[in-house]
């Protein structure tokens, strides 16, 4: 595995972990609306890239036409756990693009 390939992962693991952030966020705007059912974030892994992918689906929980199923407890922690994950990628890439910069100075000396 190259060292882009490991970019390419921990991108597309930060845009998995805004897409999670996103749907969080989008449940506790919408916490109080009557008969909102709340979305669920799946993150699965790609077999031949080795990176991540993201579905939204809603929830399968049941819902009460006068109140809505979303946990505020439940949505914080998704929230929390997501910047996190997207943190530790950035972390991830940013010691691959250290790595470049050490692999170009030395193939300039």
């Amino acid at each position: 595995m190259g060292l882009s390939a490991v970019m390419n992962i921990a991108v597309s693991g930060m845009q998995a972990q805004a897409k999670r952030l996103a749907t969080a966020a989008h449940n506790i705007a919408n916490a109080q609306t009557s008969g909102y059912s709340r979305l669920d974030t799946q993150v699965s892994s790609l077999p031949t890239s080795g990176g991540v992918t993201t579905t939204v689906t809603p929830s399968t929980s049941i819902t009460f036409p006068d109140s809505s199923n979303v946990d505020m407890a439940s949505e914080m922690l998704d929230a929390i756990t997501s910047a996190q994950g997207f943190a530790a990628n950035a972390a991830a890439f940013e010691t691959g693009a250290d790595m470049w910069d050490v692999l170009m100075s030395i193939k300039r000396d």
